[in-house]
């Protein structure tokens, strides 16, 4: 009976090996729930507040925004300084206790991408009725109530935002340019956003704040970003 247990044992342990859908990292400190730990920091936190890691076929560290690829998952907090760090320091390597190939440009590829995931949930938010941009609009809103989130450009006029305040239980958002927010709704350019109550409203939100730790400067986009932007 002990050696069948045994052989069953290894198999599970070869399957496993083979399959490496588990993010081994995350059971080896035995995380619960949503909680991580950064692979740079060594902290414990919330994984909508971190990006994830696997490692591709080709030993290459590649990004994972939406945390559902598999492989073993390695997590950084979602800021700059925790990237650099991971990458100058090779934490990726240590961690995964393996060579791996890190892209140069990695850290300019996730803000790329992250822009994008957020500007794609205020797409969907003005497609559902849920978003609207200009200052009549946006006033309007504000004035019946209906504005759980304010997002104006960080390079709007100072003049102009102010005019529009965030009410009380309402959140605020500025790490996109007008440029950014005017894709959002297919206009050359936006100041003003007002987003209704909703489940889209907290992933902007949640989106936007990771989008804000990668900026190196506040409202400042990598150099790929801008290079995007300016090919349009």
């Amino acid at each position: 009976m002990k050696f069948r247990q045994l052989i069953l044992l290894k198999l599970k342990r070869k399957i496993y090996k083979k399959a490496n859908m588990t993010d081994t990292f995350e059971h080896k400190d035995t995380l619960q729930g949503n909680e991580r730990k950064c692979i740079a920091t060594g902290k414990i936190g919330d994984r909508d507040a971190m990006y994830r890691f696997i490692i591709g076929p080709d030993s290459q560290v590649l990004p994972d925004l939406a945390a559902k690829l598999p492989g073993r998952g390695l997590w950084v907090s979602a800021n700059q300084l925790s990237l650099k760090l991971a990458i100058e320091k090779n934490l990726f390597e240590k961690s995964a206790k393996k060579t791996l190939k890190v892209k140069e440009n990695l850290i300019s590829e996730i803000e790329c991408l992250q822009s994008k995931r957020l500007l794609d949930l205020i797409r969907l938010a003005r497609k559902a009725g849920q978003a609207v941009c200009g200052y009549e609009k946006v006033k309007e809103w504000l004035s019946k109530d209906k504005v759980s989130l304010l997002i104006q450009a960080y390079d709007g006029s100072s003049r102009g935002k102010s005019k529009l305040s965030t009410p009380d239980k309402a959140k605020f958002i500025d790490c996109l340019s007008s440029l950014e927010l005017g894709e959002a709704f297919g206009r050359q350019n936006a100041i003003h956003c007002a987003v209704t109550s909703g489940g889209l409203a907290k992933r902007i939100v949640q989106e936007a704040h990771r989008l804000t730790g990668l900026r190196r400067n506040f409202g400042e986009k990598s150099p790929e970003r801008k290079r995007q932007l300016n090919e349009r």
